[in-house]
């Protein structure tokens, strides 16, 4: 992997987590890192400890202000920002609305803003934090499962339709991960994800193991490849699995 001292890189949803450990990461690489986040408070928390440059607002709307702030060049976005959102088809409109925003259509827009400079020099990196729910899915989270899907498509297309043209696509898909938002997951989590969840810096080293390699998966639970080899080999005996799962997380709601 080309050396990421004084390359510009941009971490989304950084104020904690997997996107603080990133940032982290690559400051300790030599990157000039933008740490964006919702609160603000926390982006500058983060950037005053990795010696970064704070961009905080909504991760759909900030390049512009992050390629100002790392001098006109962003040579790595890592579009980390997410929602955890659980419920099912009844959840409201404005829930599906606000995962489908944040966890897809923020990438989209970045890549958006990003892509003519990229392309136009011949090289760029993007990396989703998608999840494993993204290759499988997650009991208890339809607007969650169904979007994180839709943001790992979005990374295989940007990857197949510029790889030959310098672009660098990758997409995290861990299961649990120990930050606020597995926390967040209820029992849902405890059964599924708490049991195996590892710490985000875990993530992060998973994540320059495999830019290291150039792969465009990144499986920080090795586990998970098995697990979207079965879906996709007997995606039937695969769903009959997950509702055995399903039927016994509802036996713990009575």
């Amino acid at each position: 992997m080309e050396t990421l001292r004084d390359k510009g890189v941009v971490v989304t949803g950084a104020g904690g987590g997997i996107g603080a450990a990133l940032a982290r990461r690559f400051a300790a690489e030599g990157a000039r890192v933008a740490v964006n986040d919702l609160d603000g408070v926390k982006a500058r928390a983060v950037a005053d400890e990795v010696g970064g440059i704070a961009v905080p607002g909504d991760a759909s709307v900030i390049v512009p202000q992050a390629v100002e702030a790392l001098g006109g060049t962003v040579d790595v976005y890592c579009a980390n920002a997410g929602l955890g959102s659980g419920g099912d088809e009844a959840a409201p409109e404005e829930i599906w609305a606000a995962a489908w925003d944040v966890n897809v259509m923020a990438h989209v827009r970045a890549a958006h803003a990003l892509l003519p400079g990229w392309l136009e020099r011949g090289s760029g990196r993007f990396v989703s934090t998608v999840s494993a729910a993204g290759l499988l899915t997650m009991i208890g989270a339809a607007p969650y499962s169904v979007t994180k899907h839709g943001a790992y498509a979005f990374a295989e297309w940007l990857s197949l339709t510029y790889r030959h043209r310098g672009l660098k696509v990758h997409a995290i898909c861990p299961q649990g991960v120990r930050t606020d938002m597995l926390a967040a997951t209820g029992t849902a989590g405890d059964l599924v994800l708490a049991p195996t969840a590892i710490e985000p810096q875990d993530v992060a080293d998973a994540l320059f193991a495999g830019m290291a390699e150039d792969r465009f998966l990144i499986l920080p639970h090795p586990e998970v490849a098995a697990y979207y080899e079965a879906r996709a080999a007997t995606p039937d005996k695969w769903l009959a699995g997950m509702n055995h799962i399903q039927q016994k997380w509802e036996a713990t709601q009575r």
